[in-house]
C-alpha cells in the first residue's frame, strides 16, 4: 500500500526498512535542483517532491547559488505545497570554510529545511551539538559505493545516502540490498568526472595572457585532442574547478529495475540542463514515476520517455546510460 501524496515517504529508518522487507513497490522521491524561484514553483506544480538548492560557499556544482532570503523563500514554497525542502551543504571545507558551517546551519534550522546533502565528516562533528543539528543525507561523491559505507553513515545519523554515479547496475543490485537506510541514484543530468580547489582556469587564461570570464554561462568546454567532437564542459566557481562527462545520463528506460530494486530516491540535476526544458524533464519523470507506482508502466512506454526526455535535453550535449550499463570488471 503506497502513503497517498500528501504523506510523509518514511517517518522512521524502521518504517523504512519495514517497507524494504516487505518487498514490492513503495513511493518514489524524485528530487530536483532548482535555478530559480519561478522554476522551483513550476517543479512543485509539476509533480517533484523535494527541490533542492543552496548557495556555492557550502554547496557543489548548483545551478544557482541563492541568496539567505531566496532559501527562505524558496523552504517556504515547498512547504506551501507540502513537500520538501533539502540543501547542499557538501562542499569541500578547509578550515576557513568548516568554521562558517555552523552559523549556516543555524539559518537553515531557523528556516526549517527538511534536510541538508552533507559529504564532509567535519559537517557531521559540528551537527552533534544538537544546536546545529539536522537530519541530513551522505553525500561524498565518488566514495559512496558499498553498503557497509552508507550503513556505517546509517549508524551516525544519516537518513539517506546519495550512491556514486560510477556505480553499474550489477553492483547497485548488490548495494541496495544491503542498505539500511534510503538511497538515491541520479536518473537525469550531468556527472562531474573531476573537481580541483585550483582555479586552472584562470591559471591557464593568465598564462596565455587573455582576460576570460571562466563562469559556468561561459559555456566552455574541452576536447580530447584524438576526438575534436568530444565535449567535456568546464567551469570555475568559488569551490575551485569542475569538468564534466562528455555526455550526460539518462536512466529513463531503467526506472522500473531501479524500483524493484529497492532504490526509492531519484535525482534530477539541471545544473548544465538549464530553463523550461529541464521542468518538462521532470513532468516526464513524474509521470512515469505515477505509472509505475500504479503498476500502468510498459517496456512501449519506457521507450517512449527515452525519445521525450531526448527531445528537451540540451542539444550541445550527449546522453547516455553512463556507468549504469556497464561491466563492473571494466570499471575497476
Amino acid at each position: 500500500m503506497l502513503p497517498s501524496e500528501n504523506e510523509p515517504f518514511y517517518d522512521t529508518l524502521d518504517e523504512y526498512k519495514f517497507n524494504r522487507n516487505k518487498g514490492g513497490l513503495w513511493m518514489i522521491e524524485l528530487i530536483a535542483t532548482v535555478e530559480s524561484i519561478q522554476q522551483a514553483k513550476d517543479l512543485l506544480e509539476a509533480g517533484v517532491d523535494t527541490i533542492y538548492f543552496g548557495e556555492d560557499q557550502f554547496g557543489l556544482r548548483l545551478p544557482m547559488s541563492f541568496t539567505r532570503e531566496e532559501q527562505k523563500e524558496l523552504t517556504e514554497l515547498a512547504h506551501q505545497y507540502g513537500k520538501k525542502a533539502s540543501v547542499a551543504v557538501n562542499a569541500i571545507f578547509h578550515n576557513e570554510g568548516i568554521a562558517l558551517v555552523p552559523e549556516y546551519l543555524t539559518f537553515l534550522k531557523e528556516i526549517g529545511v527538511d534536510n541538508i546533502a552533507v559529504g564532509d565528516p567535519g559537517v557531521v562533528q559540528i551537527m552533534k551539538n544538537p544546536e546545529y543539528s539536522i537530519p541530513y543525507r551522505y553525500d561524498a561523491a565518488v566514495l559512496v559505493t558499498s553498503s557497509r559505507q552508507i550503513n556505517f553513515w546509517g549508524k551516525r545519523g544519516a537518513v539517506g545516502a546519495v550512491i556514486a554515479r560510477e556505480i553499474p547496475r550489477e553492483e547497485m543490485k548488490i548495494l541496495a540490498a544491503g542498505v539500511e537506510i534510503p538511497i538515491e541514484v541520479l536518473v537525469y543530468g550531468a556527472t562531474c568526472i573531476h573537481h580541483s580547489k585550483r582555479p586552472l582556469l584562470n591559471n591557464y587564461f593568465n598564462y596565455i595572457e587573455k582576460k576570460e570570464s571562466v563562469e559556468k554561462r561561459r559555456g566552455l568546454f574541452v576536447s580530447e585532442p584524438a576526438d575534436e567532437d568530444s565535449h567535456y564542459s568546464i567551469y570555475e566557481d568559488i569551490n575551485g574547478t569542475h569538468i564534466f562527462a562528455n555526455n550526460d545520463v539518462s536512466l529513463a528506460p531503467y526506472l522500473l529495475e531501479l524500483t524493484e530494486m529497492g532504490i526509492p530516491q531519484w535525482k534530477l540535476d539541471g545544473v548544465l540542463a538549464p530553463g523550461q526544458d529541464f521542468v518538462e524533464v521532470a513532468k516526464l519523470f513524474v509521470n512515469a514515476r505515477n505509472e509505475i507506482e500504479a503498476g500502468t508502466w510498459t517496456p512501449e512506454k519506457s521507450a517512449s520517455l527515452e525519445l521525450q526526455v531526448r527531445a528537451h535535453h540540451p542539444k550541445v550535449r550527449g546522453l547516455e546510460a553512463g556507468f549504469y550499463l556497464l561491466n563492473p570488471e571494466d570499471v575497476k
